[in-house]
């Protein structure tokens, strides 16, 4: 699959979407704010810099995740996002 480049929420949200060792994975750069996502496929969320806040569809805590971190999303479900202290990159890997 060649990059697809995909953008969401009026463009504060930028993303590349590319095959890598024969899954589907993202790479992206959030800016500052709060945004919900669907899910089709289960997906891991990794915070590549900055710190993400997140709230799984079904829970009611946010959960910090600082860079370095990550976190599973069940397919058929979406989650809550947000990045309160600047923009933050992540990679997507499609489970």
């Amino acid at each position: 699959m060649a990059p697809q480049h995909n953008s969401y929420f009026e463009g504060n949200v930028q993303s590349v979407a590319f095959t890598r060792n024969g899954r589907k994975t993202s790479v992206g750069v959030i800016a500052e704010g709060q945004y919900h996502f669907g899910t089709e496929a289960a997906e891991r969320m990794t915070v590549v810099s900055g710190r993400l806040d997140a709230k799984i569809d079904g829970t009611e805590d946010w959960i910090v995740y600082p860079a370095g971190t990550s976190f599973e999303i069940p397919a058929k479900s979406g989650f809550d996002v947000r990045a309160m202290n600047g923009d933050a990159a992540y990679c997507c890997e499609y489970l």
